[in-house]
């Protein structure tokens, strides 16, 4: 078999050569160029969504343009596919390959997965097809109070016959189906004021079916007079955490409660502090939280320790504490610690004609609308140096440069009309079980059913 190392995908300009910029363009949409920059030979790496905005916007403000996106898995769209909750496909978010450790004694204990990890797990992500997480505890913890946590924390407690008709691994649904979790806590270490999530998510976990959220009005004393002043979106989603934690529910909502074979929390003001091993020493069974209390106010809070501690017993922890990018090669700048390219506006620092964009470019945050700005800006930004003749001039071999060397190297590389094929499969074979699609997960299938 030839070597896998790299998978790609190759696109050129959506618009043949000689055609004028779209109809509806606004004036000065589409830059003009000098002739010898009128055929750019532009490499995206990666094919999530970073990378396919700034594309599309090098693409549709410059006729001309030939874009070559490279990925390294066998299918394109990245943590659009791999990291997307199943029941939310509306929702297009995460944007790197790594988490951040807790770096706690007994992070490596079995039972303990990262939030990253789990959700790549139930995606189909092939790296994680083999997670096999054992459900058989009656209570999971969540370290982490964001988007990803709270989607985590669905997917543990959706009722089964709505996760059927979504496009989650059957794979994952046989161990769900075998799940006895039936209490899931989501701790942060700082308060209400800063949690992560927003109300959407907020509201979709409150009106989950056959569960019941369990809140502590201690943790909301004083904040209705704090909320007024905050932006709206705050405000709001506070609001909701406040009503939920001190109101009684209206009669119906009450007997959906008390019938409620499941239920989740939200911990507020507990950091990790050591994963608690069971009597054998060969799984997790409890995790000790350190009680915080805040120094400073709103966004700029920090969690200080209290010198109180408290044991939560447990069967599986999921860290959701954040995300971070890999450096890709030697020779491209990387920060550790903040876990970036280093740049400036999307120019990579003290490398000429090459640009970042997502997630690596600013960090671990924001959605898909987000990472869309962010790429338009880095294509912009690139264009203008184009126009400006900082780049590289006279003619670039592109994509069939890369065609050799992948030749050279006995790599067959897998191409769209490719995966057009793989696409057909995966959808074939939902439609017998009433879903969207049914992931392919191993990429030796894969590769057989493309006659490799």
């Amino acid at each position: 078999m030839a070597p896998r190392c790299w998978r790609w995908w190759h696109w050129w300009s959506a618009w043949p050569r000689t055609r004028p910029p779209p109809a509806g363009s606004t004036p000065g949409s589409c830059q003009r160029f000098s002739t010898q920059e009128q055929t750019p030979q532009i490499c995206v790496v990666g094919s999530g969504p970073a990378g396919f905005y700034t594309a599309q916007h090098l693409l549709k403000h410059h006729s001309r343009a030939h874009v070559d996106i490279y990925e390294k898995q066998l299918v394109p769209f990245g943590l659009v596919r791999f990291g997307v909750a199943p029941d939310h496909p509306e929702v297009k978010s995460y944007g790197a390959e790594d988490h951040r450790a807790l770096e706690i004694p007994g992070e490596e204990l079995p039972g303990v997965f990262s939030a990253r990890a789990f959700v790549g797990w139930y995606n189909g992500l092939p790296e994680n097809r083999e997670l096999a997480p054992d459900l058989s505890c009656d209570t999971a913890v969540i370290l982490g109070q964001g988007n990803v946590a709270l989607d985590v924390a669905r997917i543990l407690l959706t009722p089964l016959e709505h996760l059927e008709k979504t496009d989650i691994t059957e794979a994952s649904l046989r161990v769900l189906r075998q799940s006895r979790v039936k209490m899931v806590w989501i701790v942060g270490r700082r308060g209400p004021l800063q949690a992560a999530f927003t109300i959407k998510e907020l509201r979709e976990m409150i009106q989950l079916p056959g569960t019941r959220p369990i809140l502590d009005p201690a943790d909301f004393l004083g904040l209705q007079d704090r909320i007024q002043e905050a932006p709206r979106p705050r405000r709001r989603l506070t609001e909701l955490l406040l009503r939920t934690a001190s109101e009684k529910p209206v009669r119906e909502e009450a007997a959906g409660q008390a019938l409620a074979s499941r239920a989740w929390g939200l911990r507020f003001f507990r950091s990790p502090q050591q994963v608690l091993p069971s009597p054998d020493g060969r799984r997790v069974a409890g995790i000790r939280l350190a009680v915080t209390r805040l120094e400073g106010t709103g966004e700029a809070a920090c969690a200080v320790p209290t010198g109180d501690t408290e044991d939560l017993p447990c069967g599986l922890v999921l860290s959701s504490v954040g995300y971070k990018s890999r450096p890709i090669d030697p020779s491209v700048p990387f920060d550790p610690k903040l876990g970036v390219i280093p740049n400036v506006e999307g120019r990579v620092a003290d490398v000429p004609g090459l640009y970042c964009s997502g997630w690596v470019k600013r960090g671990p945050s924001g959605v898909i609308g987000t990472t869309m700005t962010d790429s338009f800006l880095t294509s912009q930004t690139l264009l203008q140096d184009l126009k400006a003749g900082l780049l590289p001039s006279g003619p670039r071999p592109g994509y069939s440069a890369i065609e050799a060397l992948l030749s050279s190297r006995g790599v067959r590389p897998i191409s769209f009309s490719d995966w057009e094929k793989l696409d057909a499969e995966e959808v074939s074979r939902g439609q017998g079980a009433g879903k969207p699609r049914e992931k392919l997960l191993d990429p030796r299938e894969m590769l057989r059913l493309l006659g490799r």
